[in-house]
C-alpha cells in the first residue's frame, strides 16, 4: 500500500506539469520511477528499463488528459499534429526495442545530455527570424524521424524537443504545447508496444510486468494524472509566456541533474 501510495503521490505531481508544459510526463516520471524501483529491491539491471516502459506507458494515459483540455481550448494545430506525428512515432517504435539491449548507464547518461540541450534551447528562447515556418515535407519528415529516436530512447512524448523545433520555426507558445502534448501520444503508444516487447523475455522482473512495463506503478500514476492534468493545461493559458518557458527549462534542469547523479 505504501508504494501505491507513492505512485499515485507521483502521478498527483507529474500530470499536473504534463498539462502545464505539453509534456506527457514519461521524461518526468523517469527520475522518480527509477528511486521508486531501486527502493523497492527490484533486480538492479532492470530498473532503469522497468522505469523507461512504465514512464512511456503513463504518457498515454497522462497525455490523453493534457490534449483533450488544450484542444478544448484552442492550442492543438491538428494539421502539424498529422505531419509530425508518422515519422516520429517510426523513430519511438525504433529505439525503444532497441533500449532492453542498452546498459543502464548507457541510457541514463543519454537522457541527460539530451534534456539539458532541450532546457538550454528553451531558456535561451531565441527568436525566429521574419518569416520562418515549419519545413517541408521531406525535412519535416527527417526532423519527426529524429526526435522520435530519442523520445524512444528516454521514454518521452517529445514535447521537450518538439516544443523548442516548433517555437524556432515560429509556432505561437501556446499552440506549441498543445501540439506538442498531441504529438506524444502516438509515440507513446507505439514506444509502449516497443518496451513491452523488449523486455518479454527479460529475466528477474517484478510481478506484474507486462515487458518492462509494471502494471501497479502504471496503474497509481494515470488514476492521479489524469486527475490534476486539465488543472495544469488551465493554468497554462493565464502564465506568461516567459514564465512557461523558464518554468519548462528549469524542470528540464533538475531531471537531468537528478539522472546524473544517480547513474554516475
Amino acid at each position: 500500500m505504501t508504494w501505491i501510495l507513492a505512485y499515485l503521490l507521483a502521478g498527483t505531481v507529474i500530470g499536473f506539469f504534463a498539462g502545464l508544459l505539453g509534456i506527457g510526463g514519461g521524461m518526468t516520471l523517469v527520475p522518480i520511477l527509477a528511486a521508486l524501483f531501486t527502493a523497492q529491491q527490484m533486480a538492479p539491471e532492470h530498473v532503469m528499463h522497468l522505469a523507461l516502459g512504465t514512464a512511456m506507458a503513463g504518457v498515454l494515459f497522462t497525455g490523453s488528459a493534457s490534449v483533450r483540455e488544450h484542444h478544448r481550448l484552442g492550442s492543438v494545430d491538428w494539421a502539424v499534429v498529422k505531419r509530425l506525428a508518422p515519422p516520429m512515432a517510426t523513430g519511438t517504435l525504433l529505439s525503444s526495442l532497441a533500449a532492453g539491449w542498452m546498459p543502464q548507464r548507457a541510457l541514463a547518461l543519454a537522457f541527460a545530455v539530451i534534456v539539458v540541450g532541450a532546457a538550454t534551447q528553451i531558456w535561451i528562447g531565441k527568436k525566429p527570424g521574419p518569416g520562418r515556418s515549419l519545413p517541408g515535407a521531406t525535412s519535416l519528415w527527417g526532423v519527426g524521424l529524429v526526435i522520435g529516436v530519442i523520445c524512444g530512447l528516454v521514454s518521452a512524448g517529445g514535447a521537450f524537443l518538439t516544443m523548442p523545433f516548433m517555437l524556432w520555426c515560429g509556432v505561437p507558445v501556446r499552440t506549441a504545447i498543445g501540439t506538442g502534448a498531441a504529438l506524444g501520444l502516438p509515440v507513446a503508444l507505439l514506444g509502449t508496444l516497443g518496451f513491452i516487447a523488449s523486455g518479454w523475455t527479460a529475466t528477474s522482473l517484478p510481478d506484474w510486468s507486462l515487458g518492462f512495463v509494471l502494471l501497479p506503478a502504471l496503474a497509481g500514476v494515470v488514476v492521479a494524472s489524469t486527475v490534476t492534468a486539465p488543472f495544469g493545461a488551465r493554468l497554462a493559458h493565464r502564465l506568461p509566456v516567459a514564465t512557461l518557458r523558464r518554468l519548462f527549462a528549469v524542470v528540464l534542469y533538475l531531471l537531468a541533474a537528478k539522472m546524473v547523479v544517480s547513474y554516475t
